[in-house]
């Protein structure tokens, strides 16, 4: 395997006012947030709040218009920075071939050889209970085996830092508890996770601590029983009562 153990960590992962701006709007605006070493956070909030957009700024896939992404691992190249994050999204972003191969281009990508790409890729298969669909398309597996199948690529290369975007939003139960205890998995080998999620049940059977996201800005961050028990806001609150939020 590709051993990145000698690198300087990427964490924490620091936004420093932050803004987004499309088409004139701004969607986000004033995020100031560190994303530690450790632990679970959920980022919660109203439809239209920022989270996706959080996420993808993030994980670079998108610039910010104003303010600071930055990793603490500063003189790391762009292309290091990405070997060592992954993100999975509510639906899962698959290639045109099987589900051994999809994770296998992933471990390629990061400069393992082939050897032990089929190797790691076989073994994170068989972690998640796909080893029979190895060499099945990955496009026509269930939504729940795509997700899965995300999960196993994203355990194969070992991230820091795991970003996932409502990875259950779309799922039955079954499958959503797979992906629990896959998210916990992470948790337990020591990867940073955060997630966005709708599901309250989740985010409270997940969450270390919360960021509450409402109109694009940033209102909570918050330990998760302290969230749950004692919001600080009245937008928090009325979001935990089920009430609409605008």
């Amino acid at each position: 395997m590709n051993d990145l153990s000698h690198l300087p960590t990427l964490l924490p992962l620091t936004l420093t006012d932050v803004a987004f701006r499309h088409r004139g709007q701004t969607l986000l605006q004033g995020i100031n947030l560190a994303f530690g070493a450790s632990g679970r956070t959920i980022v919660l909030g109203p439809n239209g709040a920022g989270k996706s957009l959080l996420m993808r700024l993030c994980h670079g896939l998108l610039q910010p218009s104003a303010g600071t992404v930055r990793w603490a691992a500063l003189r790391d190249s762009g292309r290091s920075i990405r070997r060592r994050q992954s993100m999975v999204f509510q639906r899962p972003v698959l290639l045109r071939r099987s589900a051994i191969a999809n994770v296998e281009y992933a471990l390629a990508v990061q400069g393992v050889g082939r050897r032990e790409r089929r190797r790691h890729a076989a073994e994170a298969l068989e972690y998640f209970g796909l080893a029979s669909l190895a060499h099945r398309m990955a496009r026509v597996l269930s939504g729940g085996e795509q997700q899965r199948l995300a999960l196993a690529r994203a355990w194969a290369m070992r991230p820091e830092i795991l970003f996932l975007d409502e990875p259950t939003s779309a799922l039955d139960p079954s499958a959503t508890k797979a992906v629990e205890d896959a998210v916990q998995a992470f948790h337990d080998r020591g990867t940073r996770i955060v997630m966005s999620t709708h599901d309250l049940g989740q985010a409270r059977r997940l969450a270390d601590d919360v960021v509450f996201l409402c109109r694009g800005r940033l209102l909570e961050r918050t330990p998760a029983i302290e969230f749950f028990q004692q919001p600080r806001t009245a937008e928090a609150t009325a979001f935990l009562h089920g009430e609409l939020v605008w």
